[in-house]
C-alpha cells in the first residue's frame, strides 16, 4: 500500500468553507485503487505545522494505482484547486509518498 499524503499552507484570506469544499471533492473521486481518504484541519497538541494546518492522505493498493490517480482529469482539478489555495502556490504544498508494508504473519 502507498501513503499519498499532501500538507497544505493555505493563504490567509482563504476560508475554511473553501478549503472543505476542496477536500468535498478530493473525496468525492472514484478511481480504481484508492483504498481510504482522510483530510482535514490539524490539531496537532505539538503545534508545529509550520503553518501547513490542511492536509489529507489517501491510501492506494499500489504504486500503479497511485500513477493513474496523477494522471486523471479529476486530480488535476483538484490540485490546481489546491494550489490555487496554497500561500506561494505549489510552494504552499507538500507532499509525501509512503509504501506501507502488510504485517508479517
Amino acid at each position: 500500500m502507498i501513503r499519498h499524503i499532501v500538507l497544505l499552507k493555505a493563504r490567509p484570506e482563504v476560508t475554511e468553507t473553501h478549503i472543505a469544499a476542496i477536500f468535498a471533492d478530493l473525496h468525492a473521486l472514484n478511481l480504481p485503487g484508492i483504498l481510504a481518504i482522510h483530510s482535514g484541519r490539524s490539531e496537532s497538541p505539538e503545534k508545529i505545522e509550520r503553518g501547513y494546518l490542511h492536509g489529507f492522505t489517501v491510501d492506494f493498493a499500489d504504486w500503479d494505482a497511485l500513477a493513474t490517480y496523477q494522471a486523471h482529469p479529476d486530480h488535476k482539478r483538484v490540485g490546481a484547486a489546491l494550489v490555487a489555495t496554497a500561500q506561494g502556490g505549489l510552494d504552499g504544498i507538500l507532499v509525501f509518498d509512503l509504501p506501507i508494508e502488510s504485517a508479517k504473519q
